[in-house]
């Protein structure tokens, strides 16, 4: 693909390009919590529940900039703060995350069955309407 940055990796598994982007767990609640919680400021994550540490989540987000996953801006309001954004590459990432609670709520006792009732009850009405609350905020942040 032209303007893709060559990464060395340790096969050319796609599985292991994947789990090479977003083999931690942190990553992928980074992304849960900005597709279903709206989260777009380092304050929010490092907030979120399961606890994760300042110079941990420094990192996955750099990371996760770096394979344009996620992108970062200065805040409009505050320069001093900075917004983050899932990118299209991220947004793509909701129906494997779908499937991972599906998965995990088959086989393990879980909470959010709120959640996981609408995700079984229809399953592309609900990743519908993650990509168009994201399409939404992308509108909104060109508008801004």
């Amino acid at each position: 693909m032209p303007g893709k940055r060559k990464v060395k990796r340790r096969s050319e598994c796609p599985l292991n390009a994947s789990v090479e982007m977003l083999g931690d767990r942190w990553s992928l609640l980074i992304i849960r919590d900005m597709m279903l919680r709206g989260f777009r400021t380092y304050k929010q994550f490092l907030e979120c529940y399961e606890g994760i540490a300042t110079n941990i989540l420094a990192d996955r987000l750099h990371k996760l900039v770096a394979y344009g996953i996620i992108t970062c801006e200065p805040d409009p309001s505050d320069g001093r703060k900075v917004i983050y954004t899932l990118l299209p590459k991220g947004i793509d990432l909701a129906p494997v995350l779908t499937e991972m609670v599906l998965w995990a709520s088959a086989h393990e006792e879980t909470g959010s069955q709120p959640l996981v009732r609408q995700m079984k009850e229809d399953k592309e009405k609900f990743l519908s309407g993650i990509r168009k609350r994201w399409a939404d905020a992308t509108k909104q942040k060109l508008k801004g």
